[in-house]
């Protein structure tokens, strides 16, 4: 379907945004890419003027003609380092995280009394896919370097809005979320009323926001350009997408989630 755009010149390339594209604050997010993609424009760098919402959004991570998406630490670490262009990572202040980093917050219900970790050993973990950093590799590694485990079967649901939910309902115990993901919870999903922090992972560099390996010159000016954004957001937008700031990062930043996840040393019931 063809559309009419004001602008009148070409739509170039493609775009997403969705780690935390909740429908919620879509609108936001779409203001969001719509100053970034005019203030690219305005440096030479042509931009779709829509962003793609596929519903399996990783093939796009290695599309040639990628303009700016967000993807895990964890699949960037294991597959798309050097094969993409690495442009920076978002500061949430809101999470009280370092710019730049993120953590899980661990989650359960409040109708229970709120857990140790050796307490787990007999709780059901719900987490939202094996290759996420923040639902399932920090998680793990937090339960192995303490030397405790989470031995009932798994629950996997596929995002970190559907374990909040498996959580509230009593699908499984326990989780660990993406601390803006439940920033954004707290505002918009009356499950996590439901539910208590009990802990938190260790922060790691955040989500890292990323273009084609052609955008790898250009991807100062890329970083640029989106902190300008950044910092003349109306208030109303910044407030909404929780975005604070761009932090320059590197790839040995994110090294260290390539080491292997123990997996079956704190979820013994889980094959992978």
């Amino acid at each position: 379907m063809s559309q009419t755009h004001p602008e009148g010149d070409a739509a170039t390339g493609v775009a997403s945004l969705p780690m935390y594209d909740w429908p919620e604050i879509r609108a936001a997010t779409d203001t969001l890419w719509t100053a970034i993609r005019q203030q690219l424009q305005s440096i030479g760098i042509a931009a779709p003027y829509l962003l793609d919402r596929s519903d399996d959004p990783e093939p796009l991570w290695r599309h040639p003609d990628l303009i700016l998406s967000q993807t895990c630490g964890f699949p960037y670490a294991n597959g798309l380092a050097g094969k993409v262009t690495l442009i920076g990572a978002p500061a949430h202040a809101v999470t009280g995280a370092a710019p730049g980093r993120y953590f899980s917050v661990l989650v359960a219900r409040k109708a229970d009394a709120a857990p140790t970790l050796a307490d787990l050993a007999d709780r059901r973990f719900a987490y939202n896919m094996t290759h996420s950093q923040s639902g399932f590799a920090a998680p793990v590694r937090l339960l192995a370097a303490g030397g405790h485990a989470s031995r009932p079967q798994p629950l996997q649901t596929g995002a970190h809005r559907a374990s909040i939910h498996a959580v509230a309902k009593g699908e499984a115990d326990w989780a660990a979320i993406d601390a803006v993901t439940w920033e954004l919870a707290k505002r918009h999903d009356a499950a996590a009323d439901e539910l208590q922090i009990f802990g938190k992972t260790p922060e790691t560099p955040a989500l890292p926001l990323i273009a084609s390996i052609g955008y790898a010159d250009q991807a100062e000016a890329i970083a640029s350009a989106i902190k300008a954004v950044i910092n003349s957001l109306p208030a109303g937008i910044r407030d909404a997408t929780l975005i604070t700031g761009l932090a320059r990062v590197k790839q040995s930043d994110y090294a260290p989630l390539a080491e292997p996840v123990p997996v079956s040393e704190a979820l013994p019931a889980l094959s992978i």
